[in-house]
């Protein structure tokens, strides 16, 4: 009896033993917080630690304005006057769906560790930000041949470039997560446990990306065509921005946290600040302002459209010149009626009213019903109303076209004869 009692105790000690840690762990949830929440969202809600609903806030507007980009730069594309403009839309499209992704991979970081979110901000860290640099790397190089010659490579070399750069990082990560997490023998694989050297020397092929963009959108700079410059300047303030960002996080991450005496409370938000405030900067730096200069149209086009007017202003041009014409016709064909008072001095260029004469000898009746009425003026071949007495033995009171011929025929004989005197 004695020895059972004693084991009754001992199990009885474990099992408080047991219990205690269980009741040490229950904790009560922040203020902010609902009681049946996990603790793994305690970030998203904690009122006392406010970094995690200023970067979630942050996040959610990134996510909605990338997206609404996207959008906006897919339905302008049948606006694009430009042929070389429209032939990087697709990269810039890619680059703003890395972008979309670095904004949701921030909740990744706000939220506590677990295997699934150490998993993928281990793999998509590298990656999406392996997408956009390398989207910049493409448009850096187009934008040097586009700045010599006015010509730049075709949409889907762009695109591809940017795929097979990106593509290289998807490897890197893949094959390096797979190895570190295998790795682990005798325990069960945890990508949580991961030194913060191994981390950032995972990121190596990254930042060699985004020097190399940073490199080649110099000499497009100094290019002959200038309309391309600033195209370069977008992408050197975001590369210079990213690489000032890159170089504040990775120097919080490896030294400053461990100084402050906040090594591992601080991971987190220094890695979450990193992602928000580069993505940041690539909207506003770079998307947004190719976004406002898609649409605009190149020099050369606005030359041509000064050169060639449209349709619109010619024929209203047209329109002017033919009321002008039958103006003077008019006028002049009830000049011919008048009767003349006298002899009046006849000017030799009086017959001249600003248009070409189509020949040079006195057309029959018979030739000007073959030639159509357009060929002769109008004046001799359209009869008008007379304003004068008729004629004796007239039988009728318009100008008949048998006397307007004779009048003409006597007017330009007159004109030669007076030419002649005056030679």
């Amino acid at each position: 009896a004695p020895a059972l009692r004693c084991r009754m105790g001992a199990a009885a000690g474990w099992v408080l033993l047991a219990l205690l840690p269980a009741a040490g762990g229950q904790t009560t949830p922040p203020s902010g917080c609902g009681k049946d929440l996990s603790s793994l969202y305690y970030n998203l809600c904690d009122l006392s630690a406010g970094w995690g609903i200023v970067l979630e806030a942050v996040a959610s507007l990134g996510v909605v304005t990338s997206f609404v980009l996207t959008i906006v730069l897919v339905a302008s594309l049948p606006f694009v006057q430009d042929s070389q403009k429209k032939s990087l839309v697709a990269t810039q499209v890619f680059f703003l769906l890395g972008t979309f992704g670095l904004f949701c991979l921030t909740f990744d970081f706000i939220v506590g560790p677990d295997f699934s979110t150490c998993a993928s901000r281990r793999f998509l860290f590298g990656v999406l930000f392996g997408i956009c640099f390398s989207c910049l790397l493409a448009h850096a190089v187009a934008l040097n041949f586009l700045a010599r010659r006015n010509q730049g490579p075709r949409c889907w070399v762009t695109l591809a470039v940017a795929l097979l750069l990106a593509l290289v990082e998807v490897i890197i990560n893949a094959e390096w997560l797979i190895i570190t997490v295998a790795r682990q023998e005798g325990s069960s694989p945890d990508p949580c446990r991961l030194e913060d050297a191994d981390f950032v020397m995972a990121l190596i092929y990254v930042m060699f990306l985004l020097v190399a963009a940073f490199g080649t959108a110099w000499p497009a700079l100094c290019g002959r065509y200038g309309r391309w410059r600033k195209h370069s300047a977008f992408i050197l303030a975001t590369t210079s921005l990213s690489m000032a960002i890159w170089v504040a996080w990775m120097a919080m991450y490896l030294y400053g946290n461990r100084r402050a005496g906040e090594k591992p409370g601080w991971d987190d938000p220094t890695l979450a600040i990193a992602l928000v405030s580069n993505a940041c900067a690539f909207l506003l730096f770079y998307v947004i302002p190719e976004v406002t200069h898609v649409t605009r149209r190149s020099p050369e086009q606005a030359f041509e459209d000064d050169i060639y007017p449209t349709r619109g202003v010619g024929y209203e041009t047209i329109l002017k010149e033919q009321k002008s014409q039958s103006m003077f016709v008019e006028n002049k064909a009830f000049s011919m009626d008048e009767p003349s008072f006298g002899k009046k001095p006849v000017s030799p260029y009086s017959g001249y009213n600003g248009q070409l004469l189509t020949s040079v000898y006195q057309p029959t009746e018979m030739a000007l019903m073959h030639k159509g009425p357009t060929e002769g003026p109008y004046d001799v071949i359209l009869p008008r109303a007379s304003t004068a007495s008729p004629a004796a033995g007239s039988a009728s009171s318009t100008l008949r076209a048998e006397d307007a011929f004779a009048a003409q025929a006597r007017h330009a004989g007159a004109q030669r004869d007076s030419r002649s005197c005056q030679v």
